[in-house]
């Protein structure tokens, strides 16, 4: 019999509660027969155990039902399996957090059945792409999770899981992020509840730098990517020709534009469906309008614009160029030159992007990038080896002026401009810096600290 002096702690609790009257709807069956008379068993609670009627020392061993109302019904292998679920649903009822789904035989609170049901209504919001990153994310849960219940699962599961994928960093935070959404998902539906979902571990990473090349490079890998495909199809040369151009532009992107999104009396190419959900809109410069006047054959409006022409082997005439079709030209235009380690989106993009600082603010770059976060365009800025240098000698400059003055004033370093002065104009705050000569004093002015760059502090 289940007793108080023989089970843990939360057993003896709930034990006690319905030993004191607590609830005390539900009963113990079992399929099993008296073996003397053929007769059933019936539950006797005080006795604990199930009895023949007839044979009062015969008890069932096996085949136990657990059945609370009329709507949840459990099998169990031992009676003291079955007592302990009865135990639990009368316990969750005098608490308040019986939930009548956690007994269904569906199993509509499995992790398995709600995760299906999410991913049938992601493949109709994401991209192809996108939802193939998804469902591999969830299909690795469900190995691991299977039909747990969702409120189940917890910060410690689901921590556990992450570290226990075998990809990158980033990956195990996407896989993360993937969770999250489901979980959220399950909240607004009212699966769960708002105390039911589970917290989430911080996964740290760092984007990895690509490899880039020189605009000189560049363009002789361009150059050569034109010699040896511009027979077959002018428009591979256009494609990586523009995502060296159009830097706001990614390859998947440019390769699903249509004819009618590339509009020759604006100047623009307009990309409905970028990653960022939000339809860019990118001006063409004028040689690129000249080209596509000029050279390039147009199609009808829904038509790809970059097609398969005819005439070509193992392609359709009228097909989207494959995804991995420019990084095929541009990889086979690299080994040509000798060049190894730059990829398409580092030769290009990301290349063109870095040697736009020597022109250019970040700020004005990250417009022309039209990225959304900051996290990603950092990725562009990467401070060069030779720049910090450059920093770190105008540094050891500077002390070296300091220590010897050579019977100057302290304020000026061999007559040289040594400090600059920062003020602020107009409402708007604009900021300018005047030069200080060594005429001017210490005493005189208001001093910010700054960095030095590039300035020749010698004599």
């Amino acid at each position: 019999m289940l007793t108080t002096s023989n089970i843990d702690g939360s057993t003896r609790e709930k034990s006690e509660l319905f030993l004191r009257g607590f609830d005390m709807r539900g009963r113990i069956y079992s399929e099993e027969k008296c073996p003397v008379c053929g007769g059933p068993f019936v539950w006797d609670e005080r006795r604990g155990g199930l009895f023949c009627r007839e044979h009062k020392t015969i008890r069932a061993g096996s085949k136990f039902i657990v059945r609370y109302g009329r709507e949840v019904t459990k099998r169990a292998r031992s009676y003291e399996e079955a007592e302990y679920i009865l135990a639990g649903i009368r316990y969750e009822n005098y608490r308040g957090t019986f939930d009548l789904r956690d007994y269904k035989k569906d199993n509509p609170l499995g992790f398995k059945n709600l995760a299906e049901k999410w991913l049938e209504q992601k493949q109709r919001e994401v991209k192809p792409k996108s939802f193939n990153n998804l469902k591999n994310y969830m299909n690795r849960a469900v190995m691991v999770w299977d039909q747990t219940n969702v409120k189940e699962i917890n910060y410690g599961e689901i921590e556990d899981l992450l570290y226990a994928q075998d990809f990158s960093e980033k990956s195990k935070a996407n896989m993360r992020d993937c969770l999250h959404a489901f979980f959220t998902w399950l909240k607004k539906r009212r699966v769960i509840t708002m105390v039911q979902v589970p917290e989430f571990p911080e996964m740290r990473y760092e984007l990895q730098w690509r490899q880039i090349v020189d605009v000189e490079t560049q363009a002789r890998i361009i150059e050569e990517v034109k010699r040896i495909s511009f027979d077959r199809t002018p428009k591979i040369w256009l494609a990586i020709k523009w995502l060296a151009t159009y830097i706001s532009i990614r390859p998947g992107e440019l390769i699903r534009v249509k004819e009618k999104e590339i509009d020759l009396k604006s100047g623009l190419i307009i990309i409905p469906h970028p990653k960022e959900k939000k339809a860019k809109v990118v001006p063409l410069l004028a040689e690129d309008v000249e080209i596509l006047q000029t050279i390039i054959p147009r199609g009808f409006p829904d038509m790809p614009f970059f097609r398969h022409p005819s005439g070509l082997r193992g392609v359709v005439e009228g097909e989207q160029f494959a995804p991995g079709l420019l990084r095929k030209w541009w990889k086979r235009a690299c080994h040509n030159l000798g060049i190894e380690g730059v990829d398409l989106y580092g030769g290009t993009k990301h290349s063109t992007a870095v040697a736009l600082r020597k022109l250019h603010t970040p700020e004005e770059i990250k417009r022309a990038t039209m990225h959304s976060t900051n996290k990603a365009f950092e990725r562009y800025l990467r401070v060069e080896s030779d720049e910090v240098r450059d920093i770190y000698a105008s540094g050891q400059k500077l002390r070296k002026a300091e220590q010897h003055p050579n019977n100057q004033n302290q304020d000026t370093v061999n007559g040289k401009i040594l400090y600059l002065k920062e003020n602020k104009n107009g409402a708007g705050g604009d900021r300018t810096r005047d030069l200080l000569t060594a005429s001017q004093t210490r005493s005189q002015l208001r001093y910010s600290p700054v960095y030095f760059r590039n300035i020749d502090l010698g004599s």
